[in-house]
């Protein structure tokens, strides 16, 4: 009966400590999401990540101010057409027709990182923008750099009017944060373990082929 009792408080204790250590996770997370939007360093191609027209706006802004060469957007559905969002942003019949590429195989983040490797081995890119929301920028990274260890990532961080990332304790943003911090420890806990699990000499991932959310 004392093991028993000794066991359950061991339990308990490794599940309060679990407890802690998320939520300290989860407050350091909130409070490192990256707020400045200025203009990032010049590099030689941008990806804008669907997910809203703001990002769109934004990577095509940079490819104006001259940021780069050339754009991909990425995730974009199968049925919606250049012209259509074209129109949605400024100076955007100026540049689609030259500088912008729409990949539309991603399905989620991991996606948008397989697809974008493609196409920056295509034109040989060593530096890439990334344009994606705030909130979503640290998962994306990882991402990202999964794929393409040897590209400089550059971020740029899109933030909306309805977010609140400054007061992050707001009903709807916290909620939003919270699921993406769930999705973030996934990703990073996932691609550390693959990391160690290749320097020890296990295999090699394939960096390109990975597959899930």
């Amino acid at each position: 009966m004392k093991a028993v009792i000794r066991a359950l408080r061991f339990l308990l204790f490794g599940a309060g400590l679990a407890g802690v250590l998320f939520a300290g996770g989860f407050l350091l997370f909130a409070n490192a999401i990256q707020r400045d939007t200025r203009a990032p360093q010049v590099a030689e191609g941008i990806v804008a990540l669907t997910g809203g027209k703001t990002r769109i706006a934004q990577a095509v802004n940079l490819l104006a101010q001259g940021q780069a060469k050339r754009l991909l957007i990425t995730g974009v559905h199968p049925s919606t057409r250049a012209s259509e969002l074209q129109r949605l942003v400024p100076r955007g019949a100026e540049f689609f027709p030259c500088c912008v590429d729409l990949g539309r195989a991603a399905l989620d983040t991991r996606g948008n990182a397989v697809e974008t490797g493609a196409w920056v081995t295509k034109h040989g890119f060593s530096s890439l923008i990334v344009v994606t929301s705030a909130y979503h920028m640290p998962r994306a990274l990882i991402e990202f750099a999964w794929v393409m260890p040897e590209v400089h990532l550059i971020p740029h961080v899109v933030t909306s009017p309805r977010l609140h990332i400054d007061n992050w304790w707001s009903r709807a943003t916290w909620r939003l944060l919270f699921f993406e911090y769930v999705k973030y420890l996934d990703t990073l806990t996932r691609y550390t373990g693959a990391h160690v699990a290749e320097r020890a000499g296990f295999g090699r991932t394939a960096r390109s082929t990975a597959s899930a959310n």
